[in-house]
C-alpha cells in the first residue's frame, strides 16, 4: 500500500495556528490533498487531547475518525529552551507515540518541566534534549523522538541562533535513540547530503502546518510502501529501507522562509556568499541579519555540492497547486478564484498529489487554464526558478514567460492576519 504523511503538523491549540485546524478539517483537506496518513499535532495540550479521545478510535498504534480510511498518529512538538556550553538553546522536537496510554504518561512527565495547557506546542525548562529523550524511552521504546526542522535559525537543532554544530552535542549519550531528522521547509535532502554525519538518519519531511488548506497542509510529506500500522512506519525510519521508504516530496527550498540570509524590516535578502562579504550584517541597519539555511550549511558542511550518499532516499520537489495557479491570476493563494480552479482540478483527478505527479499534461489542458497546465508540468520537471525566501518571508515563483505576473514575496505575519 503507497502510504503519502504528513506526520508534523498543529492543532487549533497552537499560538498563530487557524481556528480550523480540527480533525474533521484536516481530514477533509488531507484527503483532498491525497494524504492517507496525518499527524494529529498537539498531543501534549490537555483540551486538544481530550477532544482526540472522543473522536478518534485506535487501530495498530494509529488512530481513526469514525468509519475513514484516513489514519492519524499521535504526534506533538515540544519546544526545549536550557543552557549549555554557556549558549542558549531552543530546540524543537516531534514525538510519536503509539497509544494514547503512552500519551497520558509522557504527558505526566512533560508537565513537570512546562505548563502544557499554555500553548498547543509547549516550552520545556530545567530539563535538556538528552535527558528527555531517555526519559522518553524509559516510557516506552516505541516512543519515536525526532528534532524538527532542524535547520531553522530559531529553534532548529542545528539552527544559526540557538542550535549546535553536531547532532552528539545536542543529544550526548542518547544519540543512539535518534534514528531520523526533519529537513523543514528551507532545506532538502540534497543539502543535508552534505554532512556525513547524517548519514546514519532517516531524513523526513513534513508541512508543520498551521492551516487546513491545500497550500500548506501536506506540502511536504513522506511516501512510503507498507501497511498502515505504527511499527512498520518506524522500522521503515530506522532501517531506511528503499524499498519501503519510496521518497520524500519537497518544496523547493528556496520557496521555505528561512533559505538565505536577510533582515525582513530593512527588506534586504542576501546569498551566503553576498553575506558573509558583508561581515552578516545588514547594509540598512547595520545589525546582524538573521543567517538562513543554506549559509548554515555551508558553515558545516564537509562534502561538496551534488554529493549522494549511497543508499539515500530520493526526492521530488514541489510547489503546492494553490500557488501555482495564485501565480497565473496574480492573487494569493487562499482566494476564492484560486479554491474554484483547484477544485476543478482535484474533482476531475482525485487528488492533489495526482494533479501534481501523474496527470498527463493534455489531460490538465482539457480542465484548466493552459498556463496553469504549463506551471504544473515545469513543476513536475523541477524547471521552475524561485527567489529564495528570508528572515520569515516566503521566497517567490520567478516566471520570465509572456503573460505571467509576479507577485509579492509574502511575509508569514502577513499570512497569520489572513487567517
Amino acid at each position: 500500500m503507497k502510504i503519502f504523511a504528513d506526520l508534523h503538523l498543529h492543532s487549533h491549540y497552537s499560538r498563530a495556528t487557524s481556528n480550523k485546524m480540527n480533525i474533521e478539517n484536516l481530514e477533509r483537506y488531507g484527503k483532498q490533498k491525497g494524504l492517507n496518513l496525518i499527524g494529529t499535532g498537539d498531543f501534549t495540550h490537555p483540551l486538544w487531547l481530550k477532544e482526540l479521545k472522543g473522536i478518534l478510535s485506535e487501530n495498530d498504534g494509529l488512530c481513526y475518525h469514525k468509519q475513514s480510511d484516513l489514519a492519524f498518529m499521535l504526534q506533538a512538538e515540544i519546544a526545549v529552551i536550557y543552557r549549555q556550553d554557556e549558549k542558549s538553546r531552543r530546540v524543537h522536537l516531534v514525538l510519536f507515540a503509539p497509544s494514547f496510554e503512552v500519551v497520558d504518561q509522557i504527558n505526566e512527565f512533560l508537565g513537570k518541566y512546562g505548563k502544557l495547557a499554555s500553548d498547543g506546542r509547549p516550552m520545556l525548562t530545567r530539563i535538556d534534549c538528552a535527558q528527555i529523550t531517555e526519559k522518553l524511552m524509559q516510557i516506552s521504546k516505541d516512543i519515536a523522538v525526532i528534532p524538527a526542522h532542524v535547520w531553522t535559525p530559531w529553534y532548529g537543532l542545528f539552527g544559526s541562533k540557538t542550535g549546535f554544530d553536531k547532532i552528539d552535542d545536542c543529544f550526548k549519550d542518547q544519540t543512539k535513540n535518534i534514528f531520523a531528522l526533519e529537513t523543514g521547509l528551507s532545506s532538502d535532502p540534497a543539502m543535508n547530503w552534505r554532512l556525513s554525519e547524517l548519514d546514519r538518519f532517516a531524513l523526513i519531511s513534513n508541512s508543520d502546518s498551521h492551516s487546513p488548506w491545500p497550500s500548506r497542509i501536506g506540502r511536504e510529506a513522506n511516501v512510503f510502501d507498507c501497511e498502515l500500522k505504527y511499527n512498520d512506519i518506524m522500522s521503515i525510519l530506522k532501517t531506511k529501507d528503499p524499498k519501503k521508504f519510496l521518497y520524500t516530496i519537497e518544496v523547493d527550498p528556496a520557496w521555505g522562509k528561512y533559505h538565505w540570509d536577510g533582515h525582513r524590516m530593512c527588506d534586504v535578502c542576501m546569498s551566503p556568499k553576498e553575506s558573509m562579504k558583508n561581515k552578516k550584517l545588514c547594509p540598512v541597519c547595520k545589525k546582524e541579519m538573521t543567517i538562513g539555511v543554506e549559509h548554515r550549511v555551508e558553515e558545516l558542511a564537509d562534502r561538496e555540492m551534488g554529493f549522494e550518499p549511497k543508499g539515500a532516499i530520493p526526492f521530488k520537489s514541489m510547489i503546492p497547486l494553490s500557488e501555482l495557479i495564485a501565480t497565473v491570476y496574480n492573487t494569493q493563494p487562499f482566494t476564492k478564484k484560486v479554491w474554484e480552479e483547484s477544485s476543478k482540478l482535484l474533482k476531475e483527478f482525485g487528488s492533489e498529489f495526482k494533479v501534481l505527479l501523474e496527470t498527463p499534461e493534455e489531460n490538465l489542458k482539457i480542465i484548466t487554464h493552459e498556463k496553469i497546465a504549463d506551471l504544473i508540468i515545469k513543476n513536475r520537471e523541477g524547471k521552475l526558478k524561485v527567489k529564495p525566501g528570508y528572515d520569515g518571508v516566503y521566497g517567490e515563483l520567478v516566471l520570465e514567460q509572456e503573460g505571467y505576473i509576479k507577485r509579492p514575496q509574502q511575509r508569514l505575519d502577513a499570512f497569520i492576519k489572513k487567517k
